[in-house]
């Protein structure tokens, strides 16, 4: 019978909540997909689009900017679950007794990366949304970029000091 660390069960706990994460983010994402397919046909499925967001009246004034609002939403979905799915493999790929590979820290650069192109539909979304603000008086969707770019510099980070981990555990074996 193997005794797991304590950091073990705790990783094993993280990769299951990372799951849960995933399917919820992946579950939202296609909601969203789906309802604006139903909006396409129905116009007052925009109505309540997803969990109650209300797009109606920019679906009524404009299908196109409608559309373009609907896709940042998606795409803003879409990629918090791409980056679970990558934290998920990271958590499966993590080896205590030698934690630093080149593909973790490859997987924690693409993080970064996806990271940084989450903060970028939120400030596209941020900004179609006041530039309608000021043109059509309709309210939209506003969604969080500040946190996005923080956490892809502070992972990218996490990526560099990982790569150096890999140099550094590499020589230490050659000279074994």
């Amino acid at each position: 019978m193997e005794i797991k660390t304590k950091t073990e069960r705790i990783l094993m706990f993280m990769h299951i909540l990372a799951w849960v994460a995933f399917i919820g983010l992946s579950i939202k994402a296609g909601a969203i997909l789906i309802s604006y397919g139903v909006s396409c046909v129905n116009h007052t499925a925009a109505r309540n689009l997803y969990n109650g967001l209300d797009l109606y009246n920019l679906r009524e004034f404009n299908f196109w900017y409608y559309t373009m609002s609907v896709s940042f939403i998606f795409a803003f979905s879409a990629m918090k679950a791409l980056v679970v799915y990558l934290v998920i493999r990271i958590l499966s790929k993590v080896n205590l007794m030698n934690p630093f590979t080149v593909e973790v820290a490859l997987i924690l650069e693409r993080i970064s990366y996806v990271l940084a192109g989450t903060s970028l539909i939120a400030l596209l979304n941020n900004a179609q949304a006041s530039w309608l603000m000021k043109r059509t008086e309709i309210f939209q969707v506003e969604l969080a970029s500040g946190e996005f770019i923080f956490m892809a510099g502070l992972v990218f980070i996490i990526s560099q000091v990982f790569k150096r981990g890999v140099e550094i555990q590499s020589e230490n074996d050659l000279t074994v």
